[in-house]
């Protein structure tokens, strides 16, 4: 059974930091590509940041350029996002996706099949 379990969300103050981690399980992490998207409401679904499976190439949203970081470690099926100075206008539901592909010339590549988790909150505010 796949399994994708966000944690790490929660309420922070504007400026401060949170690293959201995404616990995999059921499927060969290692040969998966890994994002993390958000969505607040009213919004669509949008891609923050993406890790090929090997962890050699990363990509992220402009607006998040600077302050996030995605990271994975294939040894104990996690993907992580490290958050920082954030922002009122990333407050969302955030999602974790696993799906096989690859990342050239600035864009993704995907086949396969595709696995979500179920969200982690993340609350900017003062």
């Amino acid at each position: 059974q796949v399994k994708l379990v966000e944690s790490g969300g929660g309420l922070v103050q504007p400026g401060g930091s949170l690293r959201l981690s995404c616990a995999a399980s059921g499927f060969t992490f290692s040969t998966y590509a890994m994002r993390w998207y958000r969505q607040a409401p009213g919004k669509e679904r949008e891609l923050v940041a993406g890790i090929t499976s090997a962890g050699s190439s990363t990509s992220y949203v402009d607006s998040v350029k600077g302050r996030f970081t995605i990271s994975r470690d294939n040894a104990k099926n996690t993907v992580y996002l490290q958050m920082n100075n954030l922002k009122p206008e990333d407050m969302a539901v955030y999602y974790c996706n696993a799906r096989r592909g690859a990342y050239s010339g600035g864009a993704w590549y995907h086949w396969g099949d595709e696995y979500w988790g179920q969200g982690t909150q993340v609350t900017v505010s003062s």
